[in-house]
């Protein structure tokens, strides 16, 4: 494995500072699990899964439906 493979993965531990940050890894979004379902309008990307991530930026999750920054 290269570093340039290495270095493209995103970090599931990661906190971002705000939407635009996690929306530019992430399009959909993160959502805390596959059952999550969205609360507010509809989005145009499908959200990543990962709990670990979700709750280290559920900060970003304004209407606490389970998916920070969905899009």
């Amino acid at each position: 494995m290269t570093n340039e493979t290495a270095d493209a993965r995103p970090n599931k531990n990661k906190s971002y500072k705000n939407c635009m940050a996690l929306n530019n890894v992430y399009k959909g979004g993160v959502a805390k699990s596959r059952t999550t379902k969205n609360k507010g309008a509809k989005i145009k990307n499908k959200p990543f899964v990962s709990k670990t991530l979700y709750n280290k930026n559920k900060k970003n999750d304004r209407d606490k439906d389970g998916i920070a920054c969905e899009r």
